[in-house]
């Protein structure tokens, strides 16, 4: 074997490991009793440590040396990048940090569970706390072998290439005309009439309904699964997709998105390119690719008008004790495209959904950069909540800095790919018009044309390419925000 062949084994062995850790960390968030968290902790810390020995074995410096000047296509020279990429991402880091790190997330993660519902930050800081100074820890070990900043260092595990200087001049000409953009929209929807969904909706309904939808967005059963969870996620392997979305059986509209939005990112991972699989070269580009398709599928699909229609349709013949009216398409067209100013993210509308994406950025960003203390964070969100949304959530931590999953692990750097996410697929939508019926396909009820496009030009790429080249192969330019700015306008003016 050349030393490369010897790289490419040895990462399909590390990702049959990260398979069973992905399958693990579903079951613990959607199926797993409360009492098993202990056990099911330390064995996850143990797999982290033994994934993490495997990509820092010591023969593979020589491997990669030898590999380098090895005859590769422009494929396996793109595959040793990314082979690389990782290994130098985990070699950085002592092995007793990863299983310190994977323990106190663990810990903070599952108490965190009970601790938001009781709006307990003191408990929650505790936890916290370590957590934070852990990921700290990390980010200065990353910040030494990279030269970027310690920040910087964290999101470059999400989205490669990117620098918070870019992020802030990006997210800083957002906040130039969102805020109007959102006042306009809400005056402009307050002599709208509509009705709101009352009574009980059944889970059992709900998730026959959400079914019928990933089969219209043509979801492969065959390897994956729908199950439901606190938080909604996609998790598990591109062989094996899992997704989840939590009910309320006082109301339906979230869920079915909700379901929209995973299923974008599971189309996505069953997408990623067969041949590639078991390298980084195989596996999705970004966080911010990763949450385009979710966001294509959820906002630039999911909201469009005809394919409201289908879900005006598929809803009435689900609930039928219910007043049809409620599922007429001009009530769903308004429930689905209602802006308000409120307090939770994942339940937030694509117009207000940035707002709360900005202020997370600020805060991590400066919190693993050391210029703010973990404790300061709840007065801080308190401030940027009151001035960007014109809300308080002053001694209301569940609603407020208690309500994401992310930093209950460590998982620092990670949100500006929501926001990075909607404008990657505003860009995408665009080009896609061009070349396709995209209105015309919703309606048929085949959507095909849509995925064939997605898969050529996104899916099948897997990390082959950058992501300034992936978005720049599709569309002919790299990341332009502007059409982000005029999808929000032409769809709330």
């Amino acid at each position: 074997m050349t030393a490369f062949q010897k790289l490419v084994a040895h990462s399909k062995t590390i990702s049959n490991f990260n398979h069973l850790a992905a399958i693990c960390g579903w079951d613990q968030a959607s199926m797993m009793p409360s009492g098993g968290n202990q056990a099911r902790s330390e064995a996850m810390a143990q797999l982290s440590v033994h994934i993490h020995g495997l990509l820092t074995q010591p023969q593979l410096e020589e491997w990669f040396s030898s590999a380098e000047s090895e005859n590769l296509n422009a494929n396996d020279k793109a595959s040793l990048r990314e082979l690389k990429r990782q290994w130098m991402q985990a070699n950085v880091l002592p092995e007793s940090l990863v299983q310190a790190k994977s323990l106190a997330g663990s810990k903070c993660e599952h108490a965190w569970r009970s601790q938001r519902g009781e709006n307990d930050w003191a408990g929650f800081e505790k936890n916290w706390a370590e957590v934070v100074k852990l990921s700290q820890e990390e980010a200065q070990i990353r910040a030494e072998a990279t030269g970027l900043s310690p920040y910087d260092s964290m999101l470059d595990i999400y989205e490669p290439g990117t620098t918070s200087a870019s992020l802030d001049t990006l997210f800083s000409d957002v906040k130039t005309w969102l805020p109007s953009l959102i006042d306009d929209a809400i005056e402009k929807q307050k002599s709208e009439s509509f009705i709101t969904p009352t009574g009980q909706f059944e889970t059992a309904q709900q998730k026959a309904l959400g079914l019928e939808v990933m089969k219209l967005l043509q979801f492969d059963f065959e390897h994956g699964r729908l199950d439901e969870s606190i938080h909604p996620f996609c998790g598990g392997v591109p062989s094996d997709v899992r997704i989840t979305t939590r009910y309320d059986d006082s109301e339906f509209v979230q869920s079915l998105m909700g379901i929209v939005h995973e299923t974008g990112h599971a189309r996505y991972e069953q997408g990623l390119p067969k041949s590639l699989a078991g390298q980084p070269a195989g596996e999705a580009r970004s966080m911010g690719i990763h949450e385009s398709q979710s966001l294509f599928f959820e906002m630039q699909v999911g909201r469009s008008d005809a394919f409201i229609q289908h879900l005006s349709s598929l809803a009435g013949k689900q609930f039928t004790s219910h007043d049809p009216a409620l599922f007429g398409f001009d009530n769903f067209q308004k429930l689905y495209t209602r802006v308000k100013k409120d307090f939770i993210r994942v339940d937030a509308d694509e117009l207000t959904y940035p707002a709360h994406v900005i202020l997370r950025y600020e805060i991590e960003r400066d919190l693993i950069n050391g210029k703010i203390k973990h404790s300061d964070v709840p007065e801080l969100w308190n401030l940027k909540m009151q001035q960007s949304l014109g809300l308080s959530t002053e001694g209301n931590f569940k609603n407020g800095c208690m309500q994401d999953i992310h930093w209950t692990d460590g998982a620092f750097g990670y949100f500006p790919s929501y926001t990075l996410g909607a404008m990657y697929a505003a860009q995408f939508m665009m080009s896609m018009t061009k070349t396709i019926d995209v209105n015309g396909a919703i309606e048929s009820g085949d959507l095909s044309p849509i995925f064939t496009w997605l898969d050529d030009n996104i899916w099948s790429k897997g990390s082959l390419l950058t992501t300034d080249e992936l978005v720049k192969q599709a569309t002919g330019e790299t990341l332009n925000a502007q059409f982000f700015q005029d999808h929000l306008k032409a769809r709330y003016l």
